[in-house]
């Protein structure tokens, strides 16, 4: 029993110890270096205890915390399932490597309002964990919706006029979407099922009827407007304005994989699988969320700013997630849920790097990267390693979530997602890897040559955090076991019938 009681508190821990960092962060406004350390303390406490977490987890027990009851059937709790420390391991590991980046970054660009940069972070990450541990769909919304709220100072950080414009593009959308759609999802589960709280092989019995749970599913997949699905992705290439830790953060931890998360978790754990393999609007969800794999795919092809084209790829990088949610197959939720590990570690190392390219070259077009192989050779070899993992190249850990996700569509018959997903692996190439190769060989295709006095890199810390999420990206390739763990238990637990 005591070792229950210490996994509950620990997760309460976890979810309240983001906020121990704005304290200090506040006091110490005017000494930067105690300021950033008030983050960088809390961050690695943070890392310790999702670790410890997930080492004491055990899938069949659940730890279960109940904070408390608005109303009957409305209740603030939490609960650890496999999806849940899968991405509270992710967000609480790269929270960290974001700081240590952010101080190279933040300072090295002579950024203004760092304080509130830093505070604004702490709140998002602490949101994220209350997601991640949500018990039901209305703690999920709460912490979902305070995610929202606090990155848009992010996003408008710079304050400039397309700053703001960009933040007001990404609020309406994602404020839109979860009130207009999200939350009548939430409101018609509690008229249908009478609960809210997630439930293994779903929440909804044989007589609800199948039109209104195919109204349910189509509200959920829109409203989870984080999710990025088409057309509602605008907000994501719109919040590009923010500084890059800042993209790094909404593309790879926080924003969009809350919003992938939520959408396995809904599908798992709201509707269960069996039921979404029934209904005929999954098909039609399935092939739009494919449409928007291929679609945002070339789209991207067509960005010469570096941002705007990850921005792009990050929205059919989460297509895969929810292909893989609605594939309604256990394949299909495994390399799901191990594309948000892959595409985390992955697609942050290559907005690290976008941002030491800006930070040190003053460069943000691809056409001008040309030859910057020699002046920066550790930030290219590091997006070397990023695209290889987004594109699913062996050895990088994007190749084993591909897998899962072809395996899946073989599983389901889907042999259009199937040509779909490897089109789109194509695509990847085709827009990220001449980057790279550009940069290392130049127009006459001989090898840039690199010497010592020419190298100028990001500050350290931003060179730091690249080649830490680089080198995790080939580490997961070869050591996959903690997250491929978490992954079968959730995909078990989604092929588990409820009877």
């Amino acid at each position: 029993m005591g070792d229950m009681m210490n996994q509950e508190t620990l997760m309460q821990w976890i979810i309240i110890l983001p906020l121990l960092a704005i304290p200090g962060i506040l006091l110490f406004h005017k000494k930067p270096n105690l300021r950033e350390a008030s983050t960088l303390i809390v961050g690695a406490l943070l890392l310790i205890a999702v670790v410890a977490f997930y080492q004491g987890f055990d899938a069949t027990s659940g730890s279960y915390v109940h904070w408390w009851e608005l109303m009957p059937g409305l209740d603030i709790a939490f609960r650890a399932e496999p999806l849940g420390v899968l991405f509270s391991l992710v967000a609480g590991s790269l929270w960290l490597v974001t700081s240590i980046y952010a101080i190279g970054y933040m300072r090295g660009h002579g950024e203004a309002n760092q304080t509130r940069f830093y505070t604004c972070f702490a709140v998002a990450i602490s949101g994220v964990m209350g997601l991640a541990f949500a018990d039901n769909l209305f703690t999920l919304f709460v912490f979902y919706e305070v995610l929202t709220l606090s990155t848009y100072p992010l996003v408008t950080h710079a304050g400039t006029d397309k700053a703001r414009h960009g933040g007001r593009v990404y609020l309406s959308i994602l404020l839109s979407t979860s009130i207009l759609f999200f939350l009548f999802a939430i409101i018609g589960t509690w008229a249908e099922a009478g609960t809210l709280t997630f439930a293994q092989g779903g929440v909804f019995d044989s007589t609800t009827s199948k039109t209104m749970m195919s109204v349910l599913l189509v509200l959920f997949i829109f409203g989870i407007g984080k999710a990025a699905v088409m057309p509602f992705h605008r907000w994501l290439p719109a919040a590009m304005v923010a500084p890059t830790p800042v993209s790094a953060l909404l593309h790879a931890v926080a924003v969009v994989k809350a919003g992938v998360f939520t959408i396995l978790k809904v599908c798992v754990y709201v509707f269960g699988i069996d039921l979404l393999a029934d209904l005929d609007v999954t098909d039609w969800l399935l092939y739009l969320a494919t449409a928007g794999v291929l679609l945002a795919s070339l789209v991207a092809m067509r960005q010469d700013n570096l941002k705007k084209r990850l921005a792009y790829s990050t929205v059919g990088q989460l297509g895969y997630i929810t292909v893989g949610a609605l594939l309604a197959t256990q394949a299909g939720v495994l390399g799901g849920a191990m594309h948000i590990v892959a595409h985390a570690f992955g697609k942050i190392t290559l907005f690290f790097c976008a941002g030491a390219i800006m930070v040190a070259a003053h460069k943000t077009e691809i056409s001008d990267m040309r030859g910057l192989g020699k002046t920066m050779p550790i930030t290219m070899i590091a997006f070397f390693i990023g695209s290889m993992s987004i594109i699913g190249l062996p050895p990088a850990a994007g190749m084993w979530s591909k897998w899962y996700l072809l395996m899946g569509s073989l599983e389901a018959h889907q042999w259009a997602v199937m040509i779909v997903l490897m089109i789109s692996s194509l695509l990847n190439i085709a827009y990220l890897l001449p980057i790279p190769l550009r940069a290392f060989f130049d127009g006459n295709r001989s090898v840039v040559s690199i010497k010592r006095e020419h190298i100028k890199e990001a500050p350290w810390p931003s060179l730091l955090a690249l080649s830490i999420t680089a080198i995790m990206t080939l580490v997961l390739f070869f050591w996959p076991q903690v997250f491929y763990g978490l992954a079968e238990s959730l995909a078990s637990v989604a092929g588990g019938t409820n009877g």
